[in-house]
């Protein structure tokens, strides 16, 4: 279990009889510079030579790296669940190159001290680029609007502003905010829930809910405000994002909104397209998720959404949880799941193997699209000569157990635990650099060239 690690841009790697796109006939990757260098049937021996780390793709498919727009980080304030090393550590794991910090940390990302910060410790850790989020309200209370300019115009150049974990409630509030975003070119990502609908509730409004006596979450706590931001951003001409949609009506609700030439995109989680709220049998916590899992027709919506590209992309909310944040009584419980190193798989499982997506597919989910909604150059880029390294290879055939405590999170807190996933990501490469090779992940600060088994 080997790594790559090295701040060298010379430094060739060479990926041998790999399927691009998980098409055609086996190829090989030469990449350095932080760029794709040669793609080709058997390239020349000069170029094979040419290469410092060698990597066996037989069998496996080579994707664009991997984009995730939410992601808890938690630090700086919550370190004991996650960090921003860690947190990266397991993103490259999952095959991302990219992902996207929300703001709900301790003191919140109001402030371009803060979301610099995150930035400039991304770039220290240097196995993904951690692109901080800034909070569209001071201290997410949904009064005030936050520096959103000062934010986007720092060294971590915000380009999302979301107060996740909390909706914009007020209207006028949220219409401010959509048309300052508009003039300053960001975007704006809702968490959807209409707080006056959601009073002690923490379970999905159904049959199951009722039988257990658990609080129910109506869908139209997210599918209100999913329909009220639709038209505020048409009124505005701003462009707004839905995180995390888990009904079936927020999908038609995308469909209408498009209809009629809104600018708004949507994200679904791994865990929406898995799970439903069957799991909440066992009042076991960990299933505790907002907004909640909701029922397999709910489930089964979304899926055929991201096929269609209702629903735009998928995003992780990969929320670590300290054991005894979870280990509690249901509704004492912090919502939130792992997924950042089960996102693949997850996706594999859902939408791959019952024939929804392709692997093309699975690129534009989890790299093209999400990267153009937030106006990524250099990521979720065609797999082309000349085009930026920043590449995953994944195993289509692997399978795995997940264990909570094998996982790179400090927090261990994953639905999946012991389940046998699908498929895995082998390598990940940054700019031409491998930040996770067979299992494993190193920070910039311990770099130093290794060579894998498979290479020289």
């Amino acid at each position: 279990m080997t790594t790559i690690q090295n701040g060298d841009s010379a430094v060739k790697v060479l990926i041998k009889d790999v399927l691009v796109y998980g098409e055609g006939d086996p190829v090989d990757v030469l990449v350095g510079d932080g760029v794709i260098l040669a793609i080709g049937v058997g390239l020349d021996s000069d170029e094979a030579t040419s290469a410092d780390e060698i990597i066996d793709g037989s069998g496996q498919v080579l994707l664009p790296g991997f984009v995730d727009l939410h992601t808890h980080l938690r630090e700086p304030g919550r370190e004991d669940t996650e960090t921003i090393e860690s947190g990266s550590a397991a993103a490259a794991l999952g095959g991302y190159t990219a992902v996207f910090a929300m703001a709900n940390t301790n003191p919140v990302a109001d402030s371009v001290v803060i979301t610099d910060h995150v930035w400039r410790r991304g770039q220290e850790v240097g196995l993904v680029d951690v692109h901080p989020v800034g909070a569209v309200t001071v201290g997410l209370k949904g009064k005030q609007l936050a520096e959103m300019a000062t934010m986007a115009a720092g060294i971590g150049k915000v380009k999302v502003f979301s107060d996740d974990g909390h909706c914009v409630d007020d209207p006028l509030i949220m219409r401010r905010a959509l048309e300052y975003s508009s003039s300053l070119g960001v975007l704006i990502a809702q968490h959807a829930e209409e707080p006056r609908l959601t009073v002690g509730a923490i379970a999905h409004e159904g049959p199951t809910a009722a039988r257990l006596g658990l609080a129910g979450w109506p869908r139209a706590a997210e599918e209100s405000i999913v329909a009220r931001d639709a038209l505020l951003a048409r009124d505005a001409g701003a462009r707004v994002h839905i995180c995390h949609a888990s009904t079936a009506g927020t999908v038609e609700l995308m469909k209408w909104a498009r209809g009629q030439g809104i600018s708004i995109t949507a994200e679904v989680t791994p865990h929406h397209l898995l799970l439903d709220d069957s799991r909440l049998e066992t009042y076991d916590a960990i299933n505790k998720v907002n907004p909640p899992l909701r029922e397999a027709s709910d489930v089964a919506a979304l899926r055929q959404g991201l096929a269609d590209g209702v629903i735009d992309c998928v995003a992780t909310d990969h929320a670590p949880h300290a054991e005894q944040d979870k280990c509690c009584e249901f509704a004492a419980a912090r919502p939130g799941m792992l997924g950042l190193e089960t996102a693949l798989s997850i996706v594999v499982q859902t939408m791959v193997n019952p024939g929804l997506l392709d692997w093309r597919g699975v690129a534009r989910v989890m790299s093209e699209r999400p990267a153009a909604i937030v106006g990524l150059d250099d990521q979720g880029r065609p797999l082309e000569v000349g085009e930026p390294a920043n590449l995953t290879l994944v195993d289509p055939k692997a399978e795995w157990t997940v264990h909570g405590p094998d996982l790179a999170s400090v927090a261990h807190n994953t639905p999946y635990e012991s389940m046998t996933l699908p498929a895995r990501v082998t390598t990940t490469l940054l700019r031409g650099r491998i930040t996770a090779h067979d299992g494993a992940a190193r920070p910039r600060s311990e770099s130093g060239l290794l060579n894998s088994s498979s290479g020289k």
